[in-house]
């Protein structure tokens, strides 16, 4: 894997800063069955979503969850090469990508197997969504960056990715959304930060621990994809679907308005400028 040649190595013998890090407390709930950002177990972080922020892509959108940063492009469709096999309906080629300096330990600038696994799974969540028999011959490029991770990573694309169609004009049987779980125990954390999130180092010893992404269609009330992590049993996975499905339908709210209101914009400029050619 080629190095990274626009950073400044140290010199040899340094350590990462991340060694001297404190730890933070294991618990992810204090005594007020709070957690360490002042949530209650089932509460969302705020959430900040903008259409249009990128006049060279087709359809484009920013998501922010607190400290979780988000952009997604959308390009095409375009016409698939002639060399690929025919297809009268559409594809989706989707990139997930953090940005270097998204995460607490540098990335490499090329993909690696998380990134391709995560791009994967955004195009499997995505397709169920498109109408591609609209799109014979032809593939839609949605382009994801990261700016900036702190949990829920996944969950954001989803919802920025489909609000980024939405302002495109892709033909969709419904928006999705996204939205991230966590089970520690008997503990639920909806829309989990990078710390409440499950990683298998942390070599849990018993009971039933676990990540939950679910891709949602709000109007359809249909489930695009979910993604299980860890060890869950079926009715833990029961419940925390229907948790995940009615924080869906919160953020749904949000994104529906900024919709409506970047459609309103829209309408509003396209006057002015057919006003400007008449007079």
């Amino acid at each position: 894997m080629p190095l990274d040649g626009k950073r400044i190595c140290g010199p040899e013998g340094t350590k990462s800063p991340l060694l001297f890090i404190p730890k933070k407390q294991t618990n992810l709930l204090d005594d007020n069955r709070k957690r360490t950002d002042g949530r209650h177990a089932e509460d969302l972080r705020p959430l900040f979503l903008r259409l249009g922020i990128n006049s060279q892509a087709r359809g484009s959108a920013y998501i922010e969850m607190n400290r979780t940063k988000v952009v997604a492009t959308v390009y095409g469709p375009r016409e698939i090469q002639r060399r690929r096999e025919f297809d009268m309906k559409g594809q989706l080629l989707c990139e997930f990508k953090f940005a270097p300096f998204s995460c607490k330990v540098r990335r490499q600038y090329q993909p690696d197997n998380e990134e391709k696994a995560l791009s994967s799974v955004l195009r499997e969540t995505l397709e169920p969504v498109v109408c591609l028999h609209k799109f014979p011959k032809s593939r839609v490029d949605i382009f994801v960056l990261v700016l900036e991770n702190d949990g829920s990573a996944l969950a954001a694309a989803i919802t920025c990715a489909g609000a980024a169609l939405v302002d495109a004009g892709i033909d969709m049987y419904d928006v999705v959304i996204g939205c991230g779980l966590r089970q520690d125990e008997a503990t639920t954390l909806v829309d989990p930060v990078y710390e409440e999130e499950y990683r298998p180092e942390d070599n849990h010893q018993s009971g039933e621990h676990g990540n939950m992404v679910l891709g949602f269609m709000p109007l359809l009330q249909q489930v695009a994809a979910l993604q299980c992590d860890g060890e869950l049993q079926p009715k833990t996975v029961s419940a925390a679907l229907g948790m995940l499905m009615e924080s869906c339908y919160g953020i749904y709210s949000i994104v529906q308005e900024c919709l409506t209101e970047s459609l309103k914009n829209k309408l509003k400029k396209r006057e002015k400028d057919v006003t400007k050619v008449i007079s």
